[in-house]
């Protein structure tokens, strides 16, 4: 493994304000503790530091010994999640119902780590743009940036995303050209009947009836309206109806999800659910408000940008270590909206099996968007080397 000298030096440093970051989680556009601490870092480093994109985000700005026009984006998440953390250790969450259990706090600590390298050395022509990002768990905090003008006030060729990835031994990444990632979209149906005795059902309409039939029609969606060969999950997560055993409802709702990785297999799907809705409800003597919310694309990587990547990772880890046959994640990340913007990928970088958590950890295992997760202090240098050496041959190559 091949691993920057001074990053590895730096690494307890970086660790430290990683575990101070997990300490002080903040949610999306709140994110105003963290987004003050790194826009010092990055000041002190002789970074300029442009604020107030999409709100908490900030962009910071690494010329190198030339400027040729060429520039590349760099993009780490800073939110966290409302959730509660059941770890102990000393860096567990102070705020309750607020928890860093997707990494974000990792990720922006290695891009951090990568920043300063850069800075110090500046031994590249063109420019690197360090993106740290606010509310990428389901609040579009990339679009928010963008629609501030990420990509018109920082002109830039190309730019790319990096996620830790629990299971995966640390060590190891991953990358692939096309789909890396679904899209995320929501639903809401609210089912109107009449309510009723429970004793003498045969005077109302029954909208709990409607839900479970409509929840039950739905599950052929996808096994028998779309094609096999293109991956999609439909999941009803809630029915909520009712209040007493002897009274029948008036109103019933569901949600859920659907997850695709193209737009027409999502087009289909958002049809046939309001349509299986409508009349499923019209059936029951109900009426259906059917709500569909399209709210993170799929992350589509450029074929170009993801080879790159897996060249660079296999310079630095070897081939053995980098996986590019790998099967895209039903999970969702909002740097989809960057790569609609402009070419590049987003890769994994694997964060273990867990047992790299200090004493204090929860019960449950190290996965992401769980109260015993912790990002692993390790991959630090690591990360943050990729980043440079991406960064290196991306204007090099451009050059």
């Amino acid at each position: 493994m091949k691993l920057a000298e001074a990053i590895i030096g730096w690494q307890a440093e970086i660790a430290e304000i990683r575990r101070d970051i997990h300490a002080h989680p903040e949610l999306a556009y709140e994110e105003n503790r963290t987004s003050d601490l790194v826009a010092a870092k990055l000041e002190s480093w002789g970074i300029p530091v442009h604020r107030n994109l999409g709100v908490t985000g900030l962009v910071g700005v690494i010329q190198g010994k030339s400027d040729n026009g060429r520039a590349l984006g760099l993009r780490a998440d800073m939110d966290a999640l409302p959730m509660s953390e059941v770890n102990t250790f000393e860096h567990a969450s102070r705020h309750p119902g607020k928890m860093h259990a997707c990494g974000h706090d990792g990720h922006t600590a290695m891009l951090l780590a990568a920043a300063r390298y850069l800075a110090q050395h500046r031994d590249f022509d063109g420019t690197v743009y360090v993106i740290f990002q606010p509310a990428e768990e389901g609040h579009k905090g990339a679009k928010a940036m963008i629609d501030d003008g990420l990509f018109t006030r920082f002109p830039m060729q190309a730019v790319f995303g990096m996620h830790n990835w629990p299971g995966m031994s640390a060590g190891s990444f991953a990358v692939r050209g096309g789909p890396m990632m679904a899209s995320s979209n929501t639903f809401e149906i609210n089912i109107r009947g009449k309510g009723a005795h429970g004793g003498m059902p045969h005077l109302g309409a029954d909208p709990v009836m409607a839900a479970v039939q409509m929840a039950q029609s739905m599950q052929t969606i996808v096994s028998r309206n779309c094609n096999p060969v293109k991956p999609a999950v439909l999941s009803i997560t809630q029915i909520h109806a009712g209040s007493a055993d002897n009274v029948i409802p008036t109103d019933a709702v569901l949600r859920g999800t659907v997850r695709t990785f193209s737009e027409d297999v999502l087009d289909l799907i958002e049809q046939r659910m309001r349509e299986t809705a409508e009349h499923t409800a019209l059936a029951a003597n109900c009426t259906a408000e059917f709500n569909f919310d399209r709210k993170y694309p799929p992350t589509i990587n450029h074929d170009d940008e993801a080879a790159f990547c897996a060249q660079v990772m296999q310079g630095i880890v070897g081939k053995d270590n980098v996986h590019t046959e790998i099967d895209p994640s039903m999970g969702a990340e909002d740097f989809a909206f960057m790569l609609l913007e402009k070419p590049g990928a987003y890769v994994w970088i694997g964060n273990g099996d867990g047992t790299h958590r200090s004493h204090g950890h929860g019960m449950g295992p190290c996965m992401l968007h769980n109260g015993s997760y912790d990002f692993n202090d390790e991959l630090i240098p690591l990360g943050a080397t990729y980043w440079v050496e991406l960064a290196h041959q991306w204007l090099a190559r451009a050059a």
